[in-house]
């Protein structure tokens, strides 16, 4: 059967018009991409788009893998090395084909390849590119961990039984690479499988965790820890020692914590691992933090500033001198957000250097200093040394005491922008704390340009959004109603979201900016009270506030801002 070209399948349909095809031909030739890609990527097209034309004009069907559980024995039908190069993954497979959905149907060499591996017909069908590494993740993810274990127990009962020992082999590398996985130790494979699958679910942390029975592995994916896999408990200090390996610790010294750091490189992304040990009754508990290093996570709209708060936020950052404080508590995403500002001031006519406890990202051009309180490098004692360095810009990883917060006012009022984070509740009790550790408040009203307030909100799944109508309860909350005819939306859940109808999260800001009234109620210590009628009559956006604003925008859902705002108040 003689297939028409995509490009003319694309103009015959009048998605794109002959100019653009013309231009997308010479960007594909620039980057080798395929056709499809590199009209998506130019936003010529959308994905349903590609997704429409092919199934209409190559007679193919459409599969929604969100909504299919693959069984494990179709590994044995397609190599997994095979899949990810091609992005495509076997569905269903009998006697004599093989159903394999693919992101680009017209690829015949792929086709062609898994025919000859199959050796048996190849019925193509279509889906999105998305779905189909996260089905790949899934299917190889659990085989090769299951195998791995296998290989474990296998290679352990053959070094029992000849009385040699496996760790010299079992430990050969010390780098995540999947081109080499069929070589590798099967330890290697299985703690290789794990870190693979958290970067792909976007996991912020894994946490290894000894049991009295086994090793349970979970990850915080968008803020909530989900059950992942276990391992058998006579395998566990095995995967342990490859962990602390990996970091750079003493794989021999048990009874102590330990820290460690990697870098691994997933699907063409530099991802940063934090390890930490903590020994626990049944063993060392372990706790992989990543930290991904690509440049769209560390962007202003990337964390989720946009409008007024953005511009805010350039004003703050782009001050001569004062002190800018990034304020919430654990896990809101304090540190993404200063590290986005540092990404956006360092430039070559600045010097800035940070001092941090841990340092989480290794950025070029900057001077990061890394706080060592065994030998009595202290953000105290470090920041009067960095200030003798000629330094324009200072960012402090966090304020924890008076004394480096005096030090970064003082420092703020002699002409250095300084960026620092706290742990406090909102914008207003962050001027309190600042009094409550012993700052002066002329001291505050002289240094303090402005006060980031943030949290971290769960985003709607973009794959199984709905319009939906909350409850009246909820709505009432927020203050809103259900008759004012809005619209709004949640995920119904999918195997993309693991059924939560959430995928992702956003930053939540207020942002304060000391202007000349709250100087002066601050150097007069006029208290909380005078200070938040001063902000009501400034029409000042408070968390809550843009929390409703997220739900109004359909980005979140009233559930999740009733959540966020039940723990403001």
């Amino acid at each position: 059967m003689a297939y028409k070209r995509l490009g003319d399948m694309l103009l015959d349909s009048g998605y794109i018009t002959t100019d653009q095809l013309t231009t997308a031909l010479s960007l594909q030739k620039d980057s080798g991409m395929r056709l499809g890609e590199t009209l998506i990527d130019a936003g010529y097209i959308t994905e349903k788009e590609l997704i429409d034309v092919l199934c209409m004009q190559l007679g193919i069907d459409f599969i929604d893998l969100t909504n299919v559980i693959l069984p494990t024995d179709l590994t044995q039908t397609i190599p997994k090395n095979m899949a990810k190069k091609y992005n495509m993954v076997p569905v269903k497979a009998t006697p004599d084909e093989v159903f394999v959905a693919m992101s680009d149907p017209m690829n015949f060499i792929a086709q062609e390849e898994a025919r000859t591996a199959t050796r048996r017909r190849i019925v193509p069908m279509v889906s999105t590119k998305l779905a189909i590494e996260r089905a790949i993740m899934q299917l190889y993810g659990n085989e090769g961990a299951a195998r791995a274990i296998e290989d474990m127990r296998t290679e352990a009962a053959n070094s029992t039984a000849t009385g040699t020992d496996a760790t010299d082999v079992r430990f050969a590398g010390t780098t995540l690479d999947a081109e080499d996985e069929a070589q590798s130790a099967p330890t290697i494979r299985l703690v290789n499988s794990i870190i693979e699958r958290a970067a792909t679910e976007r996991a912020s942390d894994v946490h290894l965790e000894p049991r009295e029975g086994d090793l349970q592995v979970r990850m915080r994916i968008d803020g909530i820890m989900r059950n992942v896999l276990t391992v058998p408990r006579d395998l566990q200090s095995s995967v342990i020692s490859r962990l602390k390996i990996m970091g750079g610790m003493n794989i021999a010294e048990r009874r102590v914590p330990q820290d460690g750091r990697a870098n691994v490189r997933i699907k063409s992304r530099d991802i940063d691992l934090r390890l930490s040990t903590l020994p626990t009754i049944y063993g060392e508990s372990v706790v992989v933090r990543l930290l991904d290093k690509s440049s769209q996570l560390l962007d202003p709209k990337g964390i989720g500033l946009y409008g007024e708060n953005l511009d805010k936020y350039h004003r703050l950052i782009h001050s001569n001198n004062g002190v800018l404080l990034i304020a919430g508590p654990t896990g809101s995403g304090k540190s993404s957000t200063m590290y986005t500002m540092i990404r956006e001031l360092n430039t070559e006519q600045v010097k800035l250097i940070t001092l941090e406890d841990p340092v989480e990202y290794n950025i070029d051009g900057i001077n990061q200093v890394q706080i060592n309180e065994k030998t009595g490098l202290t953000f105290s004692s470090g920041l009067r040394s960095i200030l003798r360095q000629d330094p324009d810009i200072v960012a402090v990883g966090e304020i924890r005491d008076g004394e480096t917060a005096e030090i970064a006012m003082r420092a703020a009022i002699t002409g250095h922008l300084v960026l620092s984070t706290i742990h406090t509740y909102d914008s207003l009790s962050t001027i309190d704390r600042l009094l409550d550790i012993g700052v002066e408040p002329y001291l505050i009203s002289s240094g303090l340009r402005g006060i980031v307030s943030q949290r971290l909100v769960r985003r709607i799944c973009p794959h199984c959004r709905e319009e939906y109508q909350p409850s009246a309860d909820d709505l009432d909350l927020l203050g809103l109603s259900a008759a004012s005819g809005e619209k709004f939306y949640h995920g119904k859940g999918c195997p993309l979201c693991f059924h939560t109808g959430y995928r992702g999260r956003t930053g939540v800001f207020e942002i304060l900016v000391i202007d000349r009234e709250l100087r002066r109620a601050i150097a007069e210590n006029a208290g909380r009270d005078a200070i938040r009628m001063l902000l009501e009559r400034a029409d000042f956006a408070t968390l809550s506030a843009s929390v409703i604003k997220l739900v109004h925008d359909g980005v979140t859902t009233v559930e999740e801002a009733t959540r966020t705002i039940n723990t403001l108040e």
